[in-house]
Formats: C-alpha cells, sequence, structure tokens
C-alpha cells in the first residue's frame, strides 16, 4: 500500500508545480484578450466610418508587384487569427487546471475542519477559473468577427480582380 501512497503523494507535488505556470498563462491570456479587445474596438469603429485600411489588401500584393494568390491570402488570414483562436481553446482549460489544483488541498482541509484553508483555496480555484473563461470568451468574440471582417475583405479583393480581368 506504501507504494500507492508514494505514487499519489508524488503525482500531488507535481501537479502543485503547475499552479503558478498555469496561473500565470491564465493572466497572459486575459492580457491579451484585453489588449486585442482594445485593438479590435478601434478597428471595429475604423470599420463603421469606412475609414479601415484592410491589411489584406496590403497583404495582397508582393514585393514586385505582382497579385498574391487567394490561397496565400487564406494562409495569412489563418496566421493572423491564430492567437485568437488559440487562446479561445486553452484557456478554458488552463482555468479547469487552475480550478482541479487547489481543490485537492481544499478537500483535505474540509476534513480536517480549516475554513479558512478551504476558503482559500475555492477562491484561488474560482477566481482562476473566472477570468480564464472571460479571456476565452472574448477572444472567440473577437475571432468570430475578426474571421467574417478578413473574409469579407477577401470577398471583396476577389471581386474586384475579377472585375479587372474581365475589362
Amino acid at each position: 500500500m506504501s507504494f500507492f501512497t508514494d505514487i499519489e503523494h508524488l503525482l500531488y507535488a507535481v501537479s502543485r508545480l503547475f499552479l503558478a505556470p498555469v496561473m500565470l498563462l491564465i493572466a497572459l491570456a486575459l492580457a491579451y484578450a484585453l489588449v486585442t479587445l482594445g485593438a479590435f474596438a478601434v478597428e471595429a469603429w475604423q470599420r463603421s466610418r469606412n475609414r479601415h485600411q484592410a491589411a489584406l489588401l496590403q497583404q495582397a500584393t508582393a514585393a514586385d508587384g505582382t497579385p498574391v494568390a487567394s490561397d496565400d491570402l487564406e494562409l495569412w488570414i489563418m496566421r493572423r487569427l491564430e492567437w485568437l483562436r488559440v487562446v479561445s481553446r486553452t484557456a478554458p482549460m488552463l482555468g479547469l487546471i487552475a480550478t482541479m489544483i487547489p481543490m485537492g488541498p481544499a478537500l483535505l482541509a474540509l476534513g480536517n475542519n480549516d475554513a479558512q484553508a478551504v476558503g482559500r483555496n475555492m477562491v484561488a480555484a474560482f477566481s482562476a477559473v473566472i477570468l480564464a473563461l472571460l479571456a476565452a470568451s472574448l477572444c472567440y468574440f473577437m475571432l468570430t468577427v475578426r474571421r467574417r471582417w478578413l473574409l469579407e475583405d477577401l470577398r471583396q479583393l476577389e471581386q474586384q480582380r475579377s472585375r479587372q480581368g474581365a475589362n
């Protein structure tokens, strides 16, 4: 039995090592979401006033003046949206990890009738998951809208190219 107890203690100790990096990643994801939200708000305001210079149109022509293929522009769009997609998908997982790690000590404290330790661990657990879900929600919203904007820009570019080719 002591072998399995040793394994349990080892797994618990290793999982506790990941709490600080996971919390840091959640804080970074939230900071990224908030900074990106500011840029998104500026772009939305510019688009509503027809003052937005589409970055896609700047990518549409190579340095030598030849038009860039639509497939290459689609890859550029995917790269542009990549971090929004990564954060929107990984932040909830990080939130779950940051919730589960403090639950062990909280349950142990509950067994020892230490309500203060239970509260400390539960606050850390729930704060982490709330912030992670907030970051994921913001990034998913911006990902969805930006994808539409960029695909509209791509469609507009393709229509311009087809009109120029018809002339």
